[in-house]
């Protein structure tokens, strides 16, 4: 293939969230793979602070030694025209010559958390009519907000745990409150709850609390992620990922074989540093889990990709109980793709290795239009 007639793809990461260091090892495990036959890659970095930068050649995008990496750049800023007819990049900046980088045909937003993939940078490019991998505005917003996930999924009849959500306001004004709610979830009990910033993953500032005393740290580690806080009742059972993929003209959306979570060290759950940093946690791809069991959380992974009106891929987690029920646990719209992510593991299982993923993603973006649909 003609360089002129390659598919130009700008691949965004990093970001303001929290998740900045795991966006841009998941864009540098695409980059690695994409095909450059086919594919002029753009990398777009932005900078904990917000800006748009074009990262250094040699921006180190992958844990080393346990140090997460960080978008870096001098100079010019990127901007973008909000004109549906131009597509075009562009440096800018102090005493500086605008600079066109040329149109951009479609974009991999590779961002997690807030301003990113809660529905942010989506509506920026429905603005500018520029194509893009993954959900759209609705979507990225409610699969971000655990809160709103949880309520749509509770609409359409999906299997939810109980929870309770502690807003700013009442955390600060009605503590005594939440607090006796929380208590209702199991932890007067004796049972444990799980204290989760409502809007962040990669399992960013999440507790396990089993006592009443270490109740008020926990929602303040999480509240350093985001003032809106979730507190969910401890589910006994095993933690199963499934990979759901939009499908392919018009088809159905398709779920991958799932993942068993297998959680390995001193770690009580499957924290950050389990996720990227510890190797003793695994997967078992797929789970020892009779074929209809399969066959049934494939379903409903895929009914929940649904039910948030989801576009271009997600995975969705559950838990397996030991009666037999599937629990939802969230839905990420922009999984991980580091080399230990279960995402792409998950599909390679199924049959659709890292490259074959990334193209799939890439063409589902191109056919698909922009605007209402």
């Amino acid at each position: 293939m003609s360089q002129a007639s390659r598919v130009r793809v700008a691949v965004v990461f990093g970001g303001r969230s929290s998740e900045h260091a795991i966006s841009c090892v998941t864009a540098g495990a695409i980059m690695a793979a994409i095909d450059r036959e086919r594919y002029e890659v753009v990398p777009i970095g932005i900078a904990r602070d917000g800006r748009w930068v074009l990262p250094p050649s040699d921006q180190r995008l992958a844990i080393e030694d346990g140090r997460l990496p960080e978008v870096t750049g001098t100079g010019g800023v990127l901007a973008m025209p909000f004109d549906p007819d131009d597509r075009g990049l562009m440096v800018v900046g102090p005493q500086r010559v605008p600079e066109r980088l040329g149109d951009v045909d479609v974009v991999l937003p590779l961002l997690h958390g807030p301003y990113g993939e809660d529905g942010t940078i989506q509506g920026l490019l429905e603005l500018a009519g520029v194509r893009y991998v993954g959900a759209g505005v609705l979507a990225s917003a409610v699969g971000m907000d655990k809160e709103f996930m949880k309520l749509v999924w509770q609409a359409r009849g999906l299997p939810i745990g109980d929870y309770v959500v502690v807003g700013d306001r009442a955390w600060r004004h009605e503590r005594k409150r939440k607090i006796d709610e929380i208590k209702e979830l199991g932890l007067a009990a004796g049972r444990a709850v799980f204290v989760k910033p409502a809007r962040a993953g990669s399992s960013m500032g999440i507790s396990r609390v089993a006592d009443e005393a270490d109740l008020d740290a926990a929602v303040e580690a999480a509240r350093e992620h985001d003032p809106k806080v979730i507190v969910e009742a401890a589910v006994e059972g095993r933690e199963i990922e499934c990979g759901v993929l939009q499908g392919v003209d018009d088809a159905p959306a398709e779920a991958s074989l799932p993942a068993e979570v297998l959680v390995g060290g001193d770690h009580d759950f499957y924290d950050f540093e389990t996720k990227y940093i510890d190797s003793a946690s695994g997967l078992a791809i797929p789970p020892d889990l009779p074929p209809a069991a399969i066959e049934e959380v494939r379903r409903i992974a895929v009914q929940a990709f649904d039910a948030v009106d989801c576009e271009g891929l997600a995975r969705v987690d559950f838990f397996h109980t030991s009666d037999g029920r599937w629990i939802l646990n969230e839905i990420n719209t922009m999984p991980g793709f580091t080399p230990a992510s279960a995402f792409p593991q998950m599909w390679a299982a199924t049959g659709l290795d890292y490259p074959a993923l990334v193209d799939r993603l890439i063409q589902t973006a191109l056919r698909r239009s922009t605007g209402l649909r």
